[in-house]
């Protein structure tokens, strides 16, 4: 073997050997930047590609707008009263004011948790994921849907695309979810599936509700939480990220 052949095969086996340690340390549930990271991207990325595929069908007049319409109108000749009255407490539970209260009332049980780090989580989650929300509105200004005799009566002055309510609904349910299941034992699969079914029920009911009283269009929704599920999906990660730094420090 030939002197440039053993250096070629050196720098193939120095690159292997560097590719395989990074890819052990991305996956490695240890480390500053190991498996949380790496999920915690990866459901970011995957969340920005779906919000990417719903709001170019929005803005291409894509075969998901006819659907919205047909969706919105069909709840619109359809609404039940006592179903629009129990959707009309949902929905106003989960505005700007309810929003806030429900993660003052969050704040304050992982206060006395003693939970710091979920703390600083929800306190950079939630006004994040609203100022989110909003710039996303103005980028792409879309209208709301209207009808000759609306459910919901009250004026609304923002942007359709994407819902807020679905936003933060998603956010706080799913940060509560995550904590949750933190919580749980190791083993306890059956338990962790019904906290995370029910963060998300909780969030789809949210959406609901906007699209049953008029207020939101399906796709709004479903962009909506996309968006919601990328925000928090980092904002965790980069927490525990910080955790774990803090702690190695700590143990040197």
């Amino acid at each position: 073997m030939s002197l440039q052949e053993k250096n070629d095969m050196g720098m193939t086996t120095g690159w292997t050997t560097k590719l395989r340690r990074f890819v052990e340390a991305r996956l490695s549930p240890e480390g500053e930047l190991g498996l949380h990271m790496t999920v915690g991207v990866a459901l970011m990325l995957v969340a920005i590609v779906v919000f990417h595929e719903i709001a170019e069908a929005v803005m291409g007049m894509a075969q998901i707008t006819v659907i919205d319409l047909q969706v919105a109108h069909w709840f619109n000749q359809h609404a039940v009263p006592w179903i629009t009255s129990c959707l009309l407490v949902v929905t106003h539970m989960h505005g700007v004011i309810g929003a806030v209260t429900l993660a003052l009332l969050l704040g304050w049980y992982l206060h006395r948790k003693g939970a710091d780090y979920w703390l600083f989580t929800l306190v950079i989650t939630m006004p994040g994921v609203m100022f989110l929300n909003l710039l996303l509105k103005y980028i792409f200004v879309r209208a709301r849907p209207s009808f000759d005799e609306p459910i919901l009566q009250t004026a609304l002055s923002t942007y359709s695309f994407p819902s807020g309510h679905t936003a933060t609904s998603t956010a706080l349910y799913g940060l509560l979810a995550a904590y949750l299941i933190c919580q749980t034992a190791p083993g306890a699969w059956g338990k962790r599936i019904a906290i995370a079914l029910g963060a998300f029920l909780m969030a789809s009911l949210v959406g609901f509700s906007r699209i049953y009283l008029g207020a939101h269009y399906l796709s709004d929704v479903l962009a909506a939480m996309a968006e919601s599920y990328g925000w928090l999906a980092i904002c965790i990660a980069g927490v525990s990220t910080l955790r774990r730094r803090r702690h190695i420090r700590q143990t040197k």
